[in-house]
């Protein structure tokens, strides 16, 4: 846990550009003030944990967004006079040019005068981090559909395309928009623990709570997209069995179709086939396993449903290009 500032608080400040998206903003905002409510609640009202700050990036306090909702600021990066625990970008709105001189010299001051300083971008806020240099031969990632762009423009930063967010020392990227939300609780989880974490999720009604290495390209959500309810009932039912008998046989049968039938509908309606989409469905399952959980590969893989850690390893490598092993000490 970082150690609180003089005034016992934690300075989070939220630097937005104009025309940024609004939930680039309200998703950490919320997460923090959540956060810093429900520990004022917990110690019976002690000095707030986190004191969360909007800043104009501009100088104007307020500032459009791309929904039309505006956001007030209560000053510029300029004014700050407290110490910084954190700065997370949010977006880049109406800087897809690059961000004002003076906010790319702020944030590589801040990184050098107090280099305990957490810097993080939501989104598309990793062009406005790039500019900084402060990403140079690190690992990055942003929203999925910017993310050929931030390669090509920054050859120096290891873009990844497939996380919603990434840590780097104490430099943090997150992926779209909502991703923010997750990144924010990475950091509470950081400074108060994995329960505490938990426990914001639940106050935000959040359906989990993602680690960073939890896929931007969602088989869940890929498969939402159909509303037949024969395909959309066996979705539902492979996720909550994973650890069960899930050939296309017994599928077939739990909606009285025959093997033929049900494969070519739910190829039809989802766009993968039944064998791939439940490989795909186990394979998250077990990076999110491998990331939270202490517990064997044996164990993982039998609630998988992949039967022992040779079925898993094999799964891995299959899919990812790598051993749970080493998934687990590089993200768990």
């Amino acid at each position: 846990m970082h150690v609180l500032n003089s005034d016992n608080s934690k300075h989070i400040v939220i630097l937005v550009p104009p025309d940024t998206s609004i939930l680039d903003v309200a998703g950490p905002l919320e997460v923090f003030s959540k956060t810093a409510d429900y520990l004022v609640r917990l110690s019976d009202g002690a000095t707030r944990y986190y004191t969360t700050h909007l800043i104009s990036m501009n100088g104007n306090l307020t500032l459009p967004t791309n929904s039309g909702m505006p956001v007030i600021c209560e000053g510029s990066f300029e004014s700050i006079n407290y110490p910084v625990d954190t700065v997370l970008i949010a977006g880049r709105g109406s800087y897809s040019d690059g961000a004002p001189t003076e906010v790319l010299q702020w944030l590589r001051k801040c990184h050098k005068t107090f280099p305990n300083t957490r810097i993080g971008s939501i989104c598309a806020g990793a062009f406005i981090l790039a500019d900084t240099s402060l990403l140079d031969g690190k690992r990055a990632t942003t929203h999925w559909q910017l993310s050929d762009q931030l390669a090509e423009q920054y050859p120096n930063i290891h873009v990844e395309k497939d996380p919603i967010y990434i840590k780097q020392g104490n430099i943090y990227t997150s992926a779209g928009i909502s991703t923010g939300i997750d990144l924010s609780l990475a950091l509470v989880e950081e400074d108060l623990g994995k329960d505490i974490a938990i426990e914001i999720s639940r106050i935000l009604v959040l359906y989990l709570k993602r680690p960073g290495t939890q896929s931007q390209f969602s088989n869940i959500l890929q498969t939402q997209k159909t509303d037949y309810t024969p395909v959309t009932d066996t979705i539902s039912w492979i996720h909550e069995n994973l650890n069960k008998d899930l050939s296309v046989e017994t599928l077939a049968a739990k909606v009285a179709m025959s093997s033929r039938n049900f494969s070519r509908v739910f190829l039809r309606e989802t766009g993968i086939t039944p064998a791939k989409f439940v490989e795909k469905a186990r394979v998250e399952a077990a990076r999110r396993r491998l990331a939270e959980a202490h517990i064997s590969l044996d164990e993982i893989a039998r609630e998988c449903g992949l039967g022992n850690a040779d079925g898993l390893r094999r799964l891995f490598n299959r899919h990812l290009q790598t051993t749970p092993g080493i998934y687990r000490k590089n993200f768990g």
